[in-house]
Order: C-alpha cells, then structure tokens, then sequence
C-alpha cells in the first residue's frame, strides 16, 4: 500500500510543539527523521503517515478523505525535493473482486428462487443492489466508480427509469454532507481548530491525564461544527499529539513511544467516536442513518435536539471515562507534563491574535449551529443553513471555489452515497425491505426473544459485523436499513431503534486501525502497534457498550423513547 499523507494548509519547519499556528510534523515508523518541506508541495506541510497492513484477504482499500500519496524524503538528501514520478497503479477493476462481485448479483438474480411476495423488478433491483454493496467490501473499483456501474446498470437493464435511478442526487442530506467537508476544511486552513485545542492544552495540560482531558473536551467542542473525524484527527489533534509527545522524548516506533504518545493517541482515537455521536453533525454518516431511517418511517422531529438530547448523557460519561480508564489499562510513562502549558502559551503567542477569518469562521459556525438547532421552527431546513454558511464563507473568501472543488472526497462522496441511497428508497418503494422484516420477525418469534433482547443481539451483531468494513459510511450505506428493518420486525421501538444504530456507527470507528478515518490517521503516526490496536479497540468497545447499554437504559426510558 502506498505511504499516505494527510492534507494540511501551511508551510513550517517541523520542531517539537511547533510555534506555527497550523503546525505539521513528519511522521514516519521506524525510525523518524526530521524533513524540510517538499517543493511540490509549496504551500503544505504534510505528515507522511505509516500504512496499515492488510487485516483480512478480502478487505477494501481504507478510504482516504483527506489524503494523498507522497514521497518520503531523507534529511540526508543532497538534492531539492522534487516530484517524482512513480510507475502508475493498475488500470482497470481487479479481476477476482469483479469476479464475486458480479457472481453475486447473478446468482440471487437466476439461481436463487424469486419469493411469491415479490416482484421481478424488486428482485432484479435486489440482484444489483447486492452486488454494488459486494463491490464496496471487496472494491473491485473505487467506491464512487463502483456505485457508478452499478447505477448504470440499473438504467440500462430497465429495472429502473432514469429519472427514478437519480432522484437521491437532490437528496438535502446528501447535500448537508458535501457542505459538511467544507466546512472541515475552513476550520484547518484558517487554524481555528488548532487554536481551540492549543487553548485546553494551555488550560488542562499539567499533567499527561489533564492532557488527555484537554484534548478529549476540545474535540468534543468543535465536533458540531468540523463534521469529519479524519479532518479533526489529522488537521487539528494529531499533530498537536505529536508535537507534545517528540517534546517529552516519546518518539515513535521505539520504546520511548510509552512515554507519553502512544497513550495520547490511544485515548484522543477512543474518544472521537463519543464526540461524534454527541452531535447530529459531527460526522457525515450521522445525517445519513437518519435519511435512510426516514425511508422506513421512522421520522425524527427536530433532528438535532433529539438527537443530542439521546446521546447526551452515555456520550458525556463515555468522554468522561474513557480517559481515565486508558490511563489505567494503558498507563503513559510521564505522569506529569509541567512544560506543556507554557509551550502552548509560547504556541498562542506565535499564533497572535484572532485573525479576521478565524472570526468569521466562529461567527458563521454560531449561526449554522443556531439554524441547525431551530431552523425547524423558522421553515429553513438543515442543508439550507449549511448552505447559508457555506455561501458567507465564500462571499468573505475564507473559503474559494478552488478549495471547494479540491475536496474530491466531498464530491465522491455525493455520487456514492447518492446511488446508495437512491436504491435503498427505490428497495423500500418496491416491498423488498418490508418482505425483509417479515422473514425477520417470523425468525425472531421462532426463538421466542422479547424486543429488548432483540435489540441486543442485533446492536452487537451490527456492531462486530464492521470487522469486515474499512468505511463508516459504506457500513451505514450497506446494512443501516437491513437493520433497522429487522428491529422494527422484532417490535424495538422505531426511534430508540434508529438511534441506537446511529451512535453504534460512531463507536465502532475505534475497532481497528482501518475501521474508519481517523483510524488510519492515528496508527499511521506510528506510536501504537497493530496487536495494541486491535486489543484495545476490543476493550473500550466492550466498555462503550457497557456504559451506553446502562446508562442510554434508565436515560431513554426517561426521555420516552421507549
């Protein structure tokens, strides 16, 4: 797999706890060096990432948002940085993926027997429905130009007309999502997130505990405002980690990783999926459970307060508890960091004040987020405020076009999950989801299970199936709706239903180091290794579930929810 590296916006020479506001630091496995920035890269400062292995033989490709591949250069080089050219990917699908992936929409299309309930377009829709989800575990293609096949698929064997096989691209959540990366992006090139979390640092920093706390609340703060995990990782908190940690004497790929790293990035990587499922728009896979659960019914008013009401107390005692428990299971070597806060103070000072960006960055975020929460009220739907946000953001030239259409993940992100989407509304249209549930249901009464337990074994079984996933959203595009079907079919109440497997998508991000973006991030900076990885994405699952089955319990049954 090629080396990886994340998307920054400044230039700087790269020193412990750099002074830059928008600080870079090269990260490499064994063993680290210092780099003077690359010429192709002019205007970025860019930290080559160690690549994960490959867990499983028919794993896709991990998704890279915000990433690109580089070159790593030596500090030893005697000539200037420049471009290379390397010999260039294979073209085309790969065969063996094709292979199955297309064998299984045959298969369910000609071999399996078509159920009396349904009819032959449902079925045919199911065939290729089925084999577009393959093609997103087994990635034959990229996922945009797989999702594409498959849509044109759909058209050219008339299963559906044209105008039906697109209506998902007008979708407003779709939409909210694509504005979504936006929005990340202004909140690293102006370095507005990189202030907020240098402020906690400076505030909470005394000790490698209160550290970890400083970083944990900071991300937690900005969530709602930043909705991509990979763009707070990456753009805001892993270089913070790294400076800090190369200041302390912890490097990585040694021993010294113990000092002070390998807990930083442990306890920030299990904390970010608490602080994405505390806010509706802390994560682009959020708004998407909701559209596809709306598909089934379960309709949820004032998306953003009931949301945050739902997650609120089991979020804010996981973020409270997460921290603590890691410093206990995964104890740092350096208990103390008496030098962190006056490094972040020198690191403020550098930064100067507030820039003009930065305050039109705070102010259009304010009034996105206020719209988010009461726009119901005032007749402007949630993509219609993002869009608000977005086009101030332009007409202030905090953001330009050019930055815009650099976010290829973002407009990736609008053809997949748009197809996606597109076919699961047509799937649910055609009575294939509702013969789902009555299979389902007919299987769960056989077993005699009551809804709560029901609800239990199906939140595990959505839960640990994402071993098998390199995506978050992929995960939510291929089985959020299975899902949420089956519980509906076990008599689960629909919005405690809905809900759960929302906030489940969010936790299951720290499984692995490919369970999601941030995943990658965090273990390619090179402080934890591949066994640490997965054995304590086990653990703090395990404790997640734990703390949001007890306290989410007593906490919804308050609420109403059930």
């Amino acid at each position: 797999m090629e080396s990886l590296a994340l998307q920054a916006f400044s230039t700087v020479t790269i020193t412990p706890f750099s002074l830059s506001p928008r600080s870079s630091l090269h990260l490499r496995s064994r063993p680290i060096t210092k780099i003077s920035q690359p010429s192709v890269f002019p205007s970025s400062s860019i930290p080559t990432l160690r690549s994960p292995l490959k867990p499983l033989l028919l794993l896709p490709e991990r998704p890279k948002p915000l990433i690109s591949p580089i070159r790593a250069v030596s500090r030893n080089d005697s000539t200037p940085p420049t471009e290379t050219t390397t010999s260039p990917p294979p073209q085309g699908a790969k065969l063996f993926p094709l292979f199955l992936s297309v064998s299984i929409g045959l298969i369910v299309r000609f071999l399996v027997p078509k159920p009396v309930e349904v009819t032959p377009q449902a079925w045919q829709l199911l065939a290729i429905f089925l084999s577009t989800i393959a093609g997103l575990v087994l990635s034959p293609l990229p996922v945009g130009a797989w999702a594409f096949i498959g849509l044109t698929t759909s058209i050219v064997t008339k299963t559906l007309p044209f105008a039906s096989a697109f209506s998902a691209f007008t979708n407003e959540v779709i939409w909210l999502i694509v504005i979504s990366f936006f929005f990340a992006r202004g909140f690293v090139k102006t370095g507005l997130g990189d202030r907020i979390a240098t402020y906690f640092v400076k505030w909470l920093g005394k000790s490698t505990l209160g550290l970890s706390y400083g970083l944990t609340l900071s991300e937690a703060l900005i969530a709602p405002a930043m909705p991509s995990t990979t763009a707070r990782a990456g753009g805001v908190f892993l270089p913070i980690i790294k400076s800090l940690s190369l200041s302390a004497g912890s490097r990585p790929g040694d021993s010294s990783s113990k000092k002070l790293g390998s807990y930083l990035i442990q306890s920030q990587f299990q904390s970010a999926g608490n602080s994405s499922a505390l806010f509706l728009t802390a994560a682009a896979q959020n708004l998407l459970c909701l559209k596809l659960a709306e598909e089934l019914g379960i309709v949820i008013s004032s998306p953003w307060v009931s949301w945050f009401k739902a997650a609120s107390l089991p979020a804010l005692v996981s973020l409270l508890f997460t921290p603590l428990i890691l410093y206990k299971l995964y104890p740092p070597e350096t208990k103390d960091t008496p030098d962190a806060p006056a490094m972040a103070a020198k690191k403020l000072e550098n930064m100067g004040p507030v820039t003009r960006n930065e305050w039109i960055m705070v102010g259009t975020m304010f009034l996105a987020v206020a719209l988010w929460v009461c726009g119901e009220s005032l007749g402007i739907p949630s993509a219609v405020a993002a869009m608000i946000g977005l086009s101030i953001l332009l007409l202030l030239g905090v953001l330009d076009w050019n930055d815009c259409l650099s976010e290829k993940s973002a407009w990736d992100t609008l053809a997949w999950f748009a197809v996606l989407v597109g076919m699961a509304g047509q799937l649910t249209n055609l009575g294939i989801v509702s013969w789902m549930s009555g299979c389902v249901a007919k299987v769960l009464q056989s077993l005699s299970l009551s809804w709560p337990a029901a609800l239990g074994v199906l939140q595990a079984s959505y839960f640990f199936i994402h071993y098998l996933f390199a995506s978050q959203t992929g995960h939510v595009g291929a089985l959020y709706s299975a899902f949420l079907a089956m519980h509906l079919a076990a008599g689960v109440p629909g919005m405690l239903a809905a809900l759960a497997l929302a906030y489940n998508t969010n936790l299951f991000g720290a499984l692995t180091h490919y369970s999601s973006g941030q995943a990658a991030v965090y273990y390619g900076a090179g402080y934890v290794d591949l066994p640490e990885v997965f054995k304590m994405g086990f653990i703090m699952a395990s404790i997640n579930a734990i703390i949001w089955g007890v306290v989410g319990k007593f906490w919804w049954k308050f609420l109403g929810l059930y």
